[in-house]
């Protein structure tokens, strides 16, 4: 249950360049799960949307989704719909889901140092300068993704540029050849 993960840049266990220190990163399942949920954001509450689309316009390897999707659904962010006809549904408003819980959902609480999660590994947590920076790196990183809605996210389409639009030229719309409206599918 760690949100960050400490990686070594090149493998190797010697700490003495920049090159070898440990960076922070997202863990790969919470990564795609923010992508499923806003590619479902972005299709709406309640549109069926099929497993295979979500994959490819997700780009979540599909093997990786049904993992994915399950702790979503344990969650009730989404109702996983089964059948040739199946897929995922979005089930909450994408305005009442904030990025910490679906990012707390896939690796439990967030924390930065074992200190954090585990008071009793540190002698002198509760004193400890470093301690103290922890606690409020971590609270300030929790409010921000708190903060953070999908339907925002969705909104200022920053990361879906690379997800194709489902919307289609409804025929009824068009008017002398002209498109007046957009449906979508």
């Amino acid at each position: 249950m760690i949100w960050v993960v400490a990686v070594p840049t090149d493998g190797a266990t010697g700490r003495t360049d920049i090159d070898f220190f440990y960076r922070m990163r997202l863990t790969r399942a919470a990564e795609y799960a923010i992508r499923c949920m806003v590619y479902l954001a972005k299709q709406g509450r309640g549109v069926l949307t099929s497993r295979q689309e979500v994959a490819e316009q997700a780009d979540i390897p599909t093997h990786f989704l049904a993992k994915i999707a399950q702790d979503l659904a344990r969650a009730g962010f989404i109702e996983i719909k089964q059948g040739a006809r199946g897929g995922f549904v979005l089930l909450k408003r994408s305005a009442d889901i904030s990025l910490l819980e679906v990012v707390e959902t896939m690796i439990g609480e967030i924390f930065l140092n074992d200190c954090v999660i585990r008071p009793a590994s540190c002698k002198s947590t509760y004193g400890c300068a470093v301690h103290r920076v922890w606690m409020d790196a971590r609270d300030q990183l929790r409010a921000t993704l708190a903060r953070v809605t999908f339907a925002q996210l969705v909104a200022e389409e920053s990361c879906l540029s690379s997800f194709p639009t489902t919307k289609l030229i409804a025929p009824d719309s068009l008017k002398d050849g002209v498109a007046n409206d957009s449906v979508k599918v």
